[in-house]
C-alpha cells in the first residue's frame, strides 16, 4: 500500500509540474538580443581628397586640403547604427599658390592660430538604395556649428571602400571671409565641397 502511495504521489507531482513548467516559461524574463557595433574602418590618406570650389569675381577657383582624418564605424547592412566623424585642419588649405595659401589661416578666413581644425559628426545615416546613403550631422567651422545633409555614394573593389559625394554652404554661415571679404560680389557666398574618402576594413555592400 505505502509502495502504491508514493508512486501516485510521485505521478500526482509530476503531472503539476508538467502543468506548471510551461507558465513558468513564459513568465521568464526574455534576454533582448544585442546588435553587434559595426567594426571600424580605417582611412587611407594617399587615395583621399576634401577638396572645395567657390567663385572669386565670377571665376571659379579650386582648393583642397591636405590633412584630414576619419573615424568611421559603419555596416552598409545596418546604416542606422553607424557613425562618422572627420576631422579637417584648416591649415592645410591650398589653393596652389603660397601667397594665397598664406591669407587662408588668418583671421578673416580660417583663423587658425584660435581654431584650427573643422569637424563634422553625423548625427544619422539612412539609406538610399543602389550604394547611396544620407547623412545628416553637424559641421562646425571657426566655432559656428551648422546642420547639413550629405549625400554619400559607396563603391567597393579590392577590399577598399571608396565614398564619395558633394554638397554645398555658405560660407558666411562660418565666418570665413570677414570684414571687406563679406561682400560676396568679390568672393561668392556659395561653396561647394567634394570628397572621396578611401577606407579599408568595411562589410561588403
Amino acid at each position: 500500500m505505502a509502495t502504491h502511495l508514493s508512486i501516485t504521489a510521485l505521478s500526482v507531482l509530476s503531472a503539476a509540474f508538467i502543468l506548471v513548467a510551461p507558465a513558468m516559461a513564459q513568465t521568464k524574463p526574455a534576454t533582448p538580443a544585442t546588435a553587434a557595433a559595426p567594426a571600424s574602418a580605417k582611412l587611407v590618406p594617399a587615395q583621399s581628397d576634401i577638396a572645395f570650389t567657390f567663385r572669386q569675381m565670377g571665376v571659379p577657383v579650386d582648393g583642397h586640403f591636405k590633412k584630414f582624418d576619419a573615424q568611421v564605424a559603419f555596416d552598409p547592412k545596418n546604416p542606422a547604427a553607424g557613425k562618422v566623424s572627420l576631422s579637417i585642419e584648416l591649415g592645410s588649405a591650398t589653393l596652389g599658390d603660397a601667397a594665397t595659401d598664406a591669407e587662408l589661416v588668418k583671421p578673416e578666413w580660417f583663423n587658425v592660430k584660435k581654431i584650427p581644425t573643422a569637424t563634422f559628426q553625423s548625427t544619422a545615416i539612412k539609406a538610399l538604395g543602389g550604394g547611396k546613403f544620407e547623412a545628416a550631422g553637424k559641421l562646425t567651422i571657426k566655432g559656428q556649428a551648422k546642420d547639413v545633409v550629405v549625400p554619400v555614394t559607396l563603391a567597393q573593389a579590392g577590399g577598399t571602400t571608396t565614398a564619395t559625394g558633394a554638397f554645398a554652404i555658405k560660407r558666411l554661415d562660418f565666418n570665413i571671409g570677414e570684414g571687406e571679404w563679406k561682400d560676396t560680389s568679390m568672393v561668392a557666398n556659395d561653396v561647394q565641397v567634394k570628397f572621396k574618402l578611401a577606407l579599408t576594413g568595411m562589410a561588403p555592400l
